[in-house]
């Protein structure tokens, strides 16, 4: 049954010094339109002659002659499952999509859900991670929906990572109906905030990757029920579509992705940002990127809400910022969130309640821009500050006009005794020694994990004791509350006696009672060193580097060189009495490749007059006279 259309009132906001309505409350005023819905699936022939299966989710469950705002679904980890017979009441046949499903549909609007090509019920065969055929695909996929009796004529594109992209991607596309995306833990260049951040492959991620996306696209059920997101004993497979009852054409669709790429061997060949596969030079990591295809006209006429959280993946985080500081519509919105990726869990060390439902909040969010955008309705939405960010430690959201808010860079700079010291090093010869331990790990309870959907509820609460084998520079206790918001940076002068090495350095808070908790952290390969600019649609926001083949330089065992690079940002609150910690490895091997493999290097760090090594934090609120 349909209700009257109607938006959140003016009287209905909840005062706030970041939101002018919060997504809750935004929520709380747009209750369900319909109930019930009808779904119906087909395949869809594609400009090759591909056939993708499409799910559609139609609000209300009686046929009628309305057109709906539509909002698509692209996806690899099924638009839908088979159930087994006699299975349980209330089983989830979309995991993947019952998230979106129930927000949007009752709430009038269509949910188109689409099996990427060489997935669930579609034929064809994935010839890489994001192949550039896609892209093509989901323009098509747009152009059939626009055509639908049921579409309005304004099509929208949200989900999670893969969801994400692929969202990005049919936005480059110009098509005229897409009127607004919201990707959601999405990254911008897949080389660097994916495969290989900072130049160094992150091989957990591509192995456990891959064994997802083998086991899925190759309908092996015992090893997809092995995943947390899909355990349900009662899930049986992609479903098929209405024309395909008895499953012939989905069993041919999954005859053909036994040629689908392997993750691993694919990744591989990405050594450098500007390399290509072996049999393709042409398909470099940019084909599979979406800044490659962003486009300014495609930017004026979609408007795009990027949202990710600090402890969203490799480098996610990173590319959601890039994203949103590259596009040009002043419709764009920009969410940082005290999340994991996909928002699954609450990961600020302070958090007063864990089992508070994050993802509700996001969707909240992306329900009142699709609102806006896709529906025509008085959200507020356009009252709101256009980055709205949250400050681990404070626990608290915070407004801005623009990424990063306004902070005074803060120098601190090696010192003898572990220390971290405001003043440049005045000696003409010092250094610290240190020796890389290619048996130092992270864990499994970190950034990477949940990108192959490991479950991880509780971030880095294992950490203590794991910098005891890095080498620490550590400040004195802090004199008042200090802001750390946007990117930082750290510069390194060293020696090393291999011609190649990796760094793993990592923000550390700790507390007057000795409790160290992990702030956040960035990777970088020696070889890439070399200062150059990154391609033209991936803004800078701290030392950038081509992370070109042409522009790598292998190290002079002995010889002193210099490496600057940016840790991934953050929104964190030291406390007064706290002290600033920077730890410094040369190996994570629960998450990356070892450099170089068999030869751990000794390390020498500089801190000397002509070669200060030093940390570099961006500061908000600091008072006036304080270092820049």
């Amino acid at each position: 049954m349909c209700r009257a259309r109607g938006g959140i009132t003016m009287t209905e906001k909840k005062e706030s010094s970041a939101w002018v309505v919060e997504p809750p409350t935004y929520f709380e005023g747009r209750p369900p339109e319909y109930e019930g819905e009808r779904i119906t699936s087909c395949y869809v022939a594609v400009r090759d002659g591909t056939r993708l299966a499409v799910d559609v989710h139609l609000p209300g469950a009686e046929a009628s002659e309305d057109a709906f705002p539509v909002v698509l679904c692209l996806t690899p980890y099924y638009r839908r499952f088979a159930l087994k017979d006699g299975h349980r009441d209330g089983v989830e046949a979309c995991p993947n999509l019952a998230l979106y499903r129930d927000a949007f549909v009752p709430r009038g609007y269509a949910l188109v859900a689409l099996d990427v090509r060489g997935t669930g019920a579609s034929f064809g065969a994935r010839d890489g991670f994001r192949s550039p055929r896609e892209r093509l695909d989901f323009f098509d996929i747009a152009e059939w929906v626009s055509r639908q009796p049921w579409c309005d004529g304004n099509i929208g594109a949200t989900g999670i990572s893969y969801l994400a992209a692929a969202a990005d991607f049919l936005a480059t596309t110009n098509h005229p109906a897409v009127k607004a995306v919201a990707p959601l833990c999405g990254v911008w260049d897949t080389w660097s905030n994916h495969l290989y951040p900072g130049g160094v492959h992150c091989n957990v991620i591509t192995k456990k990757y891959g064994d997802l996306a083998d086991a899925m696209d190759h309908d092996d059920r015992d090893r997809v029920q092995d995943y947390a997101y899909f355990a349900d004993p009662d899930l049986a497979g992609p479903a098929p579509v209405d024309e395909d009852p008895g499953g012939v054409l989905l069993a041919q669709a999954i005859r053909e992705h036994k040629a689908n790429f392997d993750m691993p061997d694919f990744a591989h060949q990405f050594r450098y940002r500007d390399a290509g596969l072996s049999d393709n030079p042409d398909y470099t990591s940019a084909t599979i990127s979406v800044y490659h295809y962003a486009n300014r006209d495609a930017d004026r006429t979609t408007a795009c809400y990027s949202i990710s959280g600090w402890m969203d993946g490799a480098g996610y985080s990173l590319g959601t910022i890039q994203r949103h500081l590259w596009l040009a519509n002043p419709a764009n919105r920009l969410m940082l969130g005290p999340w994991d990726h996909g928002a699954r869990a609450q990961a600020s060390p302070w958090r007063q309640n864990a089992g508070v439902d994050q993802q509700s909040f996001v969707i909240a969010d992306v329900l009142r821009f699709f609102d806006r955008h896709l529906g025509g309705r008085e959200t507020a939405g356009e009252d709101e500050a256009p980055v709205h960010y949250f400050t681990m430690g404070a626990e608290a959201w915070k407004a801005a006009d623009v990424w990063p808010p306004r902070a005074k860079e803060r120098h601190l700079y090696f010192g003898g005794d572990g220390t971290l010291q405001p003043n440049p090093p005045a000696a003409a010869e010092a250094s610290d020694a240190y020796g890389a331990d290619f048996d130092c790990r992270t864990g499994f309870n970190t950034r990477y994990d949940r990108l192959y959907i490991t479950p991880v509820e509780t971030y880095y609460g294992d950490w203590q004791g794991c910098d005891e084998g890095m080498l620490c520079y550590t400040g004195q206790p802090l004199e008042a509350d200090t802001e750390v918001t946007g990117h930082p940076a750290v510069t390194l002068h060293f020696t090393c006696s291999e011609k190649d090495c990796a760094f793993f350095v990592y923000l550390e808070d700790i507390t007057p009672e000795g409790r160290v908790v992990y702030v956040t952290e960035g990777v970088f390969r020696a070889l890439h060193r070399r200062p150059g600019p990154n391609p033209e649609t991936i803004p800078a926001t701290g030392p950038t580097h081509s992370f070109r083949q042409a522009d790598a330089r292998v190290l002079v065992p002995g010889e002193a060189a210099e490496a600057a690079f940016e840790l991934l940002p953050t929104s964190y609150l030291f406390r007064r009495g706290h002290r600033v910690r920077l730890a410094i490895a040369a190996a994570d091997s629960d998450h990356y490749s070892r450099i170089p493999d068999g030869r751990p290097p000794s390390l020498q760090f500089l801190r000397q007059a002509d070669r200060p090594s030093h940390l570099v934090l961006p500061v908000v609120g600091a008072k006036p006279g304080e270092a820049e």
